[in-house]
C-alpha cells in the first residue's frame, strides 16, 4: 500500500510527520491520515512527496525503491492485521530500562503522596508516553498501553514491578485511601534511580506532569484519561494507538499546534 511505502521513505529519511506535512502543504493531522490509509493523495502531493524522497513520480507511484521491500497487502489484510501492526511498532521501542528508572524517579518524588496508588501511577504513566510523544514526536519509554474499563494499563508495570520488590528496592502496601482499597508502592530510601536513562528535555518533561497530575486522586486522573481521544478510540483490550495523539481534543491536548510547537 501506497500509506506503508510512504512510512517507510520517511522513517529511512530520518523525517519527522511534522516536516514532511509541511512541505507537501497539508496539517499534521492530515498527514497523519495519509500515513495511516485514511486519506488518498492528490497528484500535486504525489509529486511533491516523490521530491523529498528523490524519487521519479512514476517510481513513487509504482512504490518503486530499492533501498524498500514493501509487501502489498489487500485492504482485507491490512484490517486482520492492525493489531500485530500496533504491537510490531510499539513494543521494540520499549526500553525497560527506562521504564523502570522512570517509575523509581516518579516514586521518588510524588510516591508518598497518600492519593498516589497503583491507578494513579498508571496513568501518569500513559501521561508521561503519550504527553511527550503529542509534542515532540518522539517515544519517551515508548510502552505499550492497553485499554482496559479503568483506563489506560502499561503492559509492562507488573513485570518491572515484580523485579524490584524482588530487589527490596520498592515495598508494596495495601490499605485504604478514604474509604477505597489502594495498592501502593514506595520506594526504598536508600534507593537512587538512574538519571542517566533520560536527558533534560525528557526530565523537564517528567517533572511537568507530575507537578500537574501528582495531586489528582485516582477518581479525577482516570476521568482525564477517559477523555483522551487515543483511549476513547482503542477498543477495550487493545494496544492503544500513539498516533491518535494528534487527534485530541482540547480537553487533553498538551502542543500548540498554532505556533507550530
Amino acid at each position: 500500500m501506497i500509506s506503508q511505502f510512504i512510512q517507510k521513505l520517511r522513517a529511512k529519511k530520518g523525517l519527522t510527520q511534522e516536516a514532511v506535512a509541511q512541505q507537501i502543504g497539508v496539517s499534521r493531522p492530515t498527514y497523519a491520515q495519509i500515513e495511516q490509509g485514511e486519506r488518498d493523495i492528490t497528484v500535486v502531493e504525489a509529486r511533491k512527496l516523490a521530491d523529498i524522497f528523490d524519487l521519479t513520480i512514476e517510481d513513487f507511484l509504482a512504490e518503486k525503491d530499492e533501498m524498500i521491500s514493501v509487501k502489498i497487502q489487500s485492504a482485507k489484510e491490512n484490517v486482520a492485521k492492525k493489531e500485530e501492526r500496533y504491537v510490531r511498532i510499539d513494543v521494540p521501542q520499549e526500553r525497560a530500562d527506562k521504564f523502570r528508572e522512570v517509575l523509581l524517579y516518579i516514586l521518588k518524588k510524588v510516591g508518598g503522596k497518600p492519593n498516589v496508588g497503583m491507578t494513579v501511577l498508571y496513568k501518569i504513566l500513559y501521561f508521561i508516553d503519550f504527553d511527550y510523544y503529542e509534542k515532540y514526536e518522539e517515544q519517551l519509554m515508548g510502552a505499550l498501553y492497553i485499554k482496559n474499563h479503568h483506563g489506560p494499563t502499561p503492559v509492562m508495570f507488573e513485570k518491572i514491578v515484580d523485579g524490584l520488590l524482588k530487589k527490596n528496592q520498592i515495598e508494596l502496601i495495601k490499605s485504604k485511601y478514604y474509604q477505597y482499597p489502594q495498592t501502593k508502592y514506595l520506594i526504598n530510601p536508600e534507593v537512587d534511580p538512574d538519571l542517566s536513562v533520560i536527558d533534560g528535555r525528557e526530565k523537564e518533561h517528567i517533572d511537568w506532569e507530575l507537578d500537574r497530575l501528582s495531586n489528582m486522586t485516582a477518581t479525577e486522573i482516570s476521568n482525564l484519561s477517559h477523555k483522551d481521544v487515543p483511549w476513547i478510540t482503542a477498543k477495550q483490550g487493545q494496544p492503544i494507538d500513539y498516533e491518535s495523539t494528534f487527534y485530541r481534543s482540547d480537553d487533553t491536548s498538551v502542543r500548540d499546534y498554532e505556533d507550530g510547537i
